[in-house]
């Protein structure tokens, strides 16, 4: 036999956001639907005119704790929580002379925004929702008979439900109430990961990853594979907060990249600097007195790569970036603005994806780093930006400008796919080396990519020439360092701690290297 859709005779409508809020319930009662209310949102009715029951009413109990206590009542969870198909439930309600409710809308007290906001610890305990929790699980549990609303955006589908069917059927109901489930496990989830953090507990028991669905993607890495872009709700700008000026829908593998570069030009703070990525990794890093000086020398390390690449800056936009940037084929800029001249550059080439952010992320927050393995989750702290001493182990120490350019590399090669290899001079990188599975292999592909460009402008000479490297890790043997010294490298930095330590030493010594150790490793996989 066909469903017969629910009908909606009573509503239950407690909420913090109000958006839509007074043109639903008045559809509602426009059908003759009861409504029964709380507090702020029942004056807020009221004040548009329309006919609200108060609960306070319903449990003949006034509200008590300064709103703590007002909900958490057997006439209102009575009323969710009767199984309408159940003769003896239904005898129960009416001998209590509890009236069911048929739908409950309600949206939760902004935990996440005041936390976001950077509230202080009691303000964010005050924004811990107990009632509204209780009645979504409970009108949830009961989805075969009642319909829950979490979202002001499904306001518009439930009346749609209603004038094509005058009820709610089984599977509509079901459908909200998976989100109602989803929303109340969000919220308990931000809840709990701060109270983690505010105990100082470095691996809670447990841990949930919470995200709201920002859009669907057109596919995912590859088209045959379906995708979903989803934002955390952290503070923190970026990719997933940027406003997007023009362009396609940004692409799986867009968003990936650009948030691969933003994150790390964000390790320049003192003056301009570009990142171009490609594929994950960064193919041209630089500083400049301008933007646009920032990305043509980023680009001069390796134009071929960042052909269809992803710009960040750490700067808004001019006129002159913009020209730059456009003057080959990119598919995402990404920068903390960007002035009406650069935008109307830009306008001229509408497959480019244009995103400005509130600002640039700093480099050396904290923060917890997620990734997926087969049955689990791998969960480590982000690599911020640890203290560390350098430590020279040659005989020579770097010059200023080597000690500045090691500096520069080593906060390039964190962003790098391990084993990364970077060469840099004058505050820009020359050749990058990722991914590799031996670090000698590295070291070769950068100085050989370097060596492309140089005859590629027609240069006299390798721009590794007189440059300085920096590895992520330690070199296991001699013959990478023996490779960068051979492509023109003058300085290395790199983490120490191998075994063979004195004979990398030895090796940088009999050619007359700078070398200094960290101490700490800038791993990436």
């Amino acid at each position: 036999m066909p469903e017969t859709p629910s009908p909606i005779r009573r509503a239950l409508l407690s909420v913090s956001d109000k958006t839509g809020l007074a043109p639903f319930a008045a559809a509602l009662a426009a059908r003759g639907v009861a409504l029964i209310s709380t507090g702020g949102t029942a004056a807020a009715l009221r004040a548009e005119g329309l006919a609200v029951t108060d609960v306070s009413d319903i449990t003949q109990f006034p509200e008590m704790l300064d709103g703590r206590v007002k909900t958490l009542h057997p006439a209102i969870h009575g009323a969710l929580l009767a199984r309408r198909d159940d003769p003896a439930h239904m005898a129960a309600l009416e001998s209590k002379a509890i009236a069911p409710i048929d739908l409950l809308v309600v949206n939760l007290y902004p935990f996440e925004a005041t936390l976001a906001a950077g509230a202080d610890a009691a303000t964010c305990v005050e924004t811990i929702d107990v009632g509204g929790p209780a009645m979504i699980r409970a009108a949830a549990k009961n989805h075969a008979g009642v319909a829950v609303v979490v979202d002001p955006t499904d306001y518009a589908p439930v009346l749609a439900e209603l004038e094509a069917h005058g009820g709610l059927t089984r599977a509509f109901r079901r459908r909200l109430a998976a989100e109602a489930f989803a929303r109340t496990a969000a919220y308990d989830a931000a809840i709990a990961e701060w109270l983690a953090q505010e105990a100082e507990v470095a691996a809670p028991r447990r841990r949930v990853i919470a995200a709201t669905l920002e859009r669907e993607l057109r596919y995912g890495e590859n088209p045959h594979q379906k995708a979903a872009f989803y934002r955390a709700g952290v503070a923190r700008p970026g990719v997933a907060s940027a406003t997007q000026l023009q362009g396609k829908a940004l692409s799986y593998n867009n968003i990936a990249d650009a948030d691969a570069a933003f994150e790390a030009v964000a390790e320049f703070g003192r003056e301009p600097a570009c990142v171009i990525v490609k594929h994950a990794n960064p193919c041209g890093v630089a500083l400049g007195a301008t933007p646009a000086e920032a990305y043509a020398r980023a680009f001069d390390c390796d134009r071929v790569s960042a052909f269809g690449g992803v710009v960040a800056l750490n700067r808004p936009l001019d006129r002159a970036a913009a020209e730059a940037i456009s003057a080959i084929f990119t598919e995402v800029v990404i920068a903390p603005g960007a002035d009406d001249a650069a935008r109307a550059v830009f306008a001229a080439k509408p497959a480019l994806r244009l995103l400005v952010t509130e600002g640039v992320p700093d480099a050396g927050a904290s923060g917890v780093a997620w990734r997926q393995v087969a049955g689990g989750w791998l969960a480590q702290d982000r690599d911020g930006a640890p203290g560390f001493e350098m430590r020279i182990v040659t005989k020579r120490a770097p010059s200023e400008a080597e000690m500045a350019d090691l500096l520069f590399a080593w906060s390039v090669v964190k962003h790098v796919k391990s084993n990364a290899i970077v060469y840099a001079r004058g505050g820009a990188t020359v050749g990058v080396g990722a991914g590799q599975m031996s670090r000698v292999d590295s070291t070769r592909i950068a100085a050989r990519k370097a060596l492309d460009m140089a005859e590629a402008l027609k240069l006299p000479e390798s721009p590794t020439v007189g440059s300085v490297l920096a590895s992520d890790a330690f070199f296991p043997f001699a013959d990478g360092l023996e490779a960068a010294a051979a492509a023109g490298a003058t300085a290395v930095i790199q983490p120490g701690g191998s075994v063979r330590d004195a004979e990398v030493i030895a090796a940088a010594d009999a050619r007359g290297l700078a070398m200094v150790f960290t101490g700490l490793r800038r791993f990436r996989h």
